[in-house]
């Protein structure tokens, strides 16, 4: 399974980061393989629709899961719909995470929120 999940530094040690749209890294992690790759997110400094976009980068990553805190809902709509399975964060890091969720640990994501609209 190729698991995603938002992250603030580029090591297994780093945790999960809050801010889905605008983290500045993701990490997609191989569970058969255990191979992890670092993806700059390119929808870190986006003027808007970053949920959207950052939603997409996981998509076009083949990830079957992501692990995050919440998502806003347009996030929500693009992840949901590529059927990729969404799990809820805890506070630990990314590696805690993944060892949670390959035991079967981990709850099914549902904080999901309006998003952050910016009226001009």
């Amino acid at each position: 399974m190729k698991v995603a999940m938002a992250i603030t530094e580029e090591n297994l040690q780093a945790k999960v980061n809050p801010t889905f749209g605008r983290t500045p890294y993701f990490l997609v992690f191989n569970t058969e393989t255990k191979e992890a790759t670092y993806r700059v997110n390119p929808a870190m400094n986006a003027s808007g629709g970053a949920g959207i976009q950052a939603a997409q980068a996981i998509v076009d990553t083949g990830c079957d899961a992501v692990i995050a805190y919440r998502f806003g809902e347009n996030a929500a709509k693009v992840i949901n719909g590529a059927q990729i399975k969404s799990y809820k964060a805890i506070d630990a890091s990314a590696e805690e995470n993944i060892n949670k969720l390959t035991a079967g640990e981990l709850s099914p994501l549902s904080d999901i929120h309006p998003g952050y609209h910016h009226a001009n």
